[in-house]
């Protein structure tokens, strides 16, 4: 970040869901301040790749691992797998994410059980997996949504999903206190791929009229949020939800 040291130069990073979207940017801005990332992916291997290109091309080294979150058993594998790589970690964000548009009416359990495992349970098997690697003094940030908060049609699972999120992160600052810090992010609607699908069904004037800021974040806005937030120069923040929604859910 522009002016500010967030004093996380020799650090070891990992990244869930690194190889897109505000994942992705996050990995970018963790390298230009100094850490080793490792990228993980669930689908896209190429943008895991090119995101840690990146981090190589700084001068710090890289992992990429693939995490499948939709199994608990798969997501300790692969978890397990990760460490033996990466070994002890002092920065730990979960940008994993996945949704898909449906009514509620049309909801089968199948999609249910994709989008919360995804999304909240294979998030907690990694946790308790990836969290006894983490050094003293070291952080995890989580990624949850503006919806986690006001609720979202069509998006009926994923909100409950991300709600799920927020208290889960809470509950494991209250578990690793005092000796790791954990708190969640909740950005509002973002220019990635995902935020463009969610962009198509609002109308046209969705920004003017219902955020104060009258604009959508950047993926890289967003990003450099987390990396403050994870950062030692934030030391004294824990427990705590962090809302980047231009205004669109006052707390």
């Amino acid at each position: 970040m522009v002016g500010v040291d967030l004093e996380l130069g020799g650090r070891t990073a990992v990244v869930i869901g690194g190889s897109s979207g505000i994942g992705a940017d996050v990995v970018g801005v963790l390298a230009d301040e100094g850490c080793d990332v490792a990228v993980t992916y669930r689908a896209s291997r190429d943008g895991a790749r090119q995101a840690a290109q990146g981090v190589r091309d700084g001068g710090r080294s890289a992992w990429v691992s693939p995490l499948d979150l939709s199994t608990p058993e798969a997501t300790i594998r692969d978890a397990r797998e990760l460490l033996a790589q990466v070994g002890a970690i002092d920065v730990l964000v979960v940008c994993a994410g996945h949704n898909i548009v449906t009514p509620y009416s049309g909801i089968t359990a199948d999609e249910w059980n994709t989008i919360l495992a995804a999304n909240l349970t294979g998030v907690f098997f990694a946790l308790q997996t990836l969290t006894p690697a983490i050094r003293s003094g070291g952080s995890v940030v989580t990624v949850a949504s503006v919806a986690a908060h006001t609720g979202a049609p069509h998006h009926m699972h994923y909100a409950a999903a991300k709600a799920g999120l927020v208290n889960l992160t809470h509950s494991l600052a209250r578990e690793l206190a005092p000796d790791v810090r954990v708190n969640c992010v909740a950005p509002g609607i973002t220019l990635t791929q995902m935020g463009q699908d969610t962009i198509s069904n609002l109308p046209e004037d969705y920004a003017r009229t219902s955020l104060l800021l009258q604009r959508y974040a950047t993926s890289m806005r967003v990003a450099q949020m987390i990396a403050f937030v994870a950062s030692p120069v934030n030391e004294f923040m824990t427990g705590a939800t962090i809302d980047v929604n231009a205004g669109r859910h006052l707390r």
